[in-house]
């Protein structure tokens, strides 16, 4: 098996764990790509047979903020990241675009953390599959 294939057992016998990279490039609010895309994480973070991880970049790292005030009805992100990172997803934020943007390591939400582009290329290469919103 390649490097980072776990097999499991399922009901019909053996299946791999797939390891999976979703990367964010849109900001929190403006677009639906990045909370799509958080939609996405949030449902492959609840699978037996998944390893997640998730790159905010550009202005994607927008969606980490802690304490996000929206209007009553919209979506948090930053309550999206949380939950992804507590059923075992990785959240990883572009160091350089965070620094562009004035959000300091005190402003990231819990579960999401400074990362690096050496981080997303090892992360590129672990992946299985890698979407991209």
């Amino acid at each position: 098996m390649a490097p980072g294939w776990a097999p499991r057992r399922g009901r019909r016998g053996v299946s791999a764990r797939m390891n999976i990279l979703v990367i964010l490039n849109d900001p929190a609010y403006g677009t639906e790509r990045s909370y799509n895309g958080l939609r996405l994480a949030m449902s492959l973070a609840k699978r037996n047979d998944v390893e997640l991880r998730v790159f905010l970049i550009g202005d994607a790292v927008s969606c980490a903020m802690a304490g996000q005030k929206v209007p009553d009805g919209y979506y948090h992100m930053d309550r999206m990241i949380e939950s992804v990172a507590r059923r075992g997803g990785d959240v990883g934020c572009c160091g350089t675009c965070l620094d562009a943007r004035g959000i300091t390591e005190e402003l990231v939400t819990k579960g999401a953390r400074r990362s690096s582009m050496d981080e997303l290329t090892e992360w590129s290469v672990w992946a299985d599959k890698i979407v991209g919103f």
